[in-house]
């Protein structure tokens, strides 16, 4: 069963976060490219400063503990004091092997974060496009006597066998995590995880690692992702149900804890989609970045505006600095 979740535990925040604008980052991702998918920028670029406002969300996270990024050596968000108390920015050479740097392989990099130095026993790993919607979030994720609740969306993980030799390196390393899976536990159709934060069992977690060794040594190693990667975020939800660490969650659960958005080229789809979402309550946002190459400043503008007006107080962690200006579209 879970461990016990009292009043006065602290939960600690992790973030993943890159910035592909930092200077030497292209001309570094440029040495050891080897197909279109390793330069998507989908997956680096910081356009929105999503980061930000989700710092500013987690004021709705009374539970909250020490906050913690992990990024590339020398990132830092421009914005962010760093001597601010309660944040650590972490570079992956605190955690990572040197032989495994540079990585631009996000499964590699969050196979690392239970090795987070000071972090709390238990943790919320928020990827940088995940915002706290409305409060009520640890209680979305765990149950009263602590166990912690996977939340998986109503549709199968498609096999090797359904899939193009073109597709995401993300659905081909679902494919291979369930494989792995199938191969441990039950054979069983399994769902994707919801695009939501999840509360992680340190030592918990570190098991998991350990217990699929091979699997994860194959992931550091890959500098990108790969179709034989398996992502330790969609692995950990899976083995907690099947260890009994965690419950799964109701539908009805999963679909109010997840509020996910497309953010799309095309500004009237991208307007309807936050309304909808927005209008259902969800506990948390998703935006995820489907510009493509070359984001429609509209869109962005707009975004921008929604996210400073749904989080206009700066988090203790900010740098004083005048409003923030728009450019005009």
């Amino acid at each position: 069963m879970g461990q016990a979740m009292t009043g006065q535990e602290r939960i600690d925040v992790v973030y993943t976060w890159v910035d592909d604008t930092f200077d030497g980052y292209a001309e570094t991702l440029a040495k050891y490219v080897d197909k279109p998918a390793d330069t998507n920028p989908n997956r680096t670029r910081d356009n929105l400063d999503m980061l930000r406002y989700s710092l500013r969300s987690l004021s709705m996270m009374p539970e909250l503990g020490h906050v913690h990024i992990l990024s590339c050596r020398p990132q830092v968000p421009r914005w962010l004091n760093t001597e601010a108390p309660g944040i650590t920015v972490h570079h992956h050479d605190a955690v990572m092997d040197a032989e495994l740097l540079p990585t631009f392989n996000s499964f590699a990099i969050v196979s690392h974060l239970h090795l987070l130095p000071g972090l709390s026993d238990r943790f919320v790993y928020f990827e940088d496009d995940m915002l706290i919607a409305n409060p009520g979030m640890i209680a979305g994720l765990t149950d009263p006597d602590g166990r912690s609740v996977s939340h998986f969306l109503p549709k199968v993980v498609p096999g090797h066998d359904a899939l193009k030799p073109t597709d995401s390196p993300w659905n081909h390393a679902l494919a291979t995590a369930v494989e792995v899976l199938n191969r441990t536990y039950k054979r069983r159709p399994r769902n994707p995880f919801i695009h939501g934060p999840q509360v992680i069992d340190r030592a918990r977690y570190g098991e998991m690692i350990e217990k699929f060794a091979p699997e994860i040594e194959r992931t550091r190693r890959s500098r990108f992702r790969s179709n034989d990667n398996v992502p330790p975020e969609y692995l950990y939800p899976q083995v907690a149900v099947e260890e009994g660490w965690a419950r799964r969650a109701t539908k009805e659960q999963a679909a109010k804890m997840e509020g996910y958005v497309s953010i799309e080229n095309f500004l009237p789809l991208t307007w309807l989609m936050m309304r909808l979402n927005e209008g259902r309550k969800p506990t948390t946002y998703t935006f995820n970045d489907s510009f493509g190459k070359n984001p429609n400043p509209r869109v962005v503008h707009y975004v921008r505006q929604w996210l400073e007006e749904r989080y206009p107080e700066p988090s203790p962690w900010e740098k004083p600095a005048r409003a923030h200006v728009y450019s005009s579209v």
